[in-house]
């Protein structure tokens, strides 16, 4: 796999700006939709394919010492609004019950991200219009606090109820949610509230 250093991806990547994903999605052989179903990581597939890197679900940041993750964003007036939340790592409960919050995979993935930002028209997903490139590195040390409280809230609850005692109404800008498909999944992972999505955007 190729490695590239981030401030390389951050400039390939923000030559893209204004371009239309949907339609490197078709150059790079990316499927959109199988099935009548949607892939939902198909534009952070396109992105990837065109940096040159392999796609990857790893924990370890897949950029080797950077974490790529591209989220869609709706337009509001002259502004813009995540659509939703962003899922950042998946939780493997005996891993965050035992390791501290500065040695997990959390705080790693929000120490390295590139965050891009795609523009939202529709479900059918004909167009879409990458928005924004930046870099998060997580050095407000309010933020990091309360993400700390966050991850640690996670761990108590897991330490002394159960892993599925994990709710997505925890948590002030990180929740752990279940992640997969159907509402009967029983893995879960971290998200960044939209709140957070914001501020990782800078929009």
């Amino acid at each position: 796999m190729l490695i590239i250093k981030r401030n390389e991806a951050v400039r390939k990547l923000k030559k893209l700006i204004g371009k239309n994903l949907r339609g490197l999605a078709d150059e790079y052989n990316v499927t959109v939709f199988k099935n009548g179903k949607l892939n939902k990581g198909w534009a952070g597939h396109v992105l990837e394919k065109y940096l040159g890197l392999g796609l990857s679900s790893l924990q370890a940041p897949n950029g080797q010492s950077w974490e790529l993750k591209i989220v869609p964003i709706t337009k509001r007036g002259n502004s813009y609004a995540p659509k939703e939340t962003m899922a950042i790592t998946m939780i493997n409960a005996k891993n965050v019950v035992e390791t501290d919050f500065e040695q997990s995979h959390l705080l790693k993935k929000l120490q390295s991200l590139i965050i891009c930002g795609r523009e939202f028209e529709s479900k059918k997903e004909e167009h879409s219009r990458l928005i924004s490139v930046g870099t998060f590195d997580l050095l407000d040390a309010k933020i990091k606090k309360q993400v700390k409280k966050d991850y640690e809230l996670v761990q108590n609850t897991i330490r002394e109820n159960g892993f599925n005692y994990l709710t997505g109404k925890m948590g002030v800008l990180v929740q752990p949610r279940t992640k997969g498909s159907g509402h009967g999944s029983t893995s879960r992972a971290f998200y960044a509230r939209t709140g957070f999505v914001k501020v990782l955007l800078a929009i």
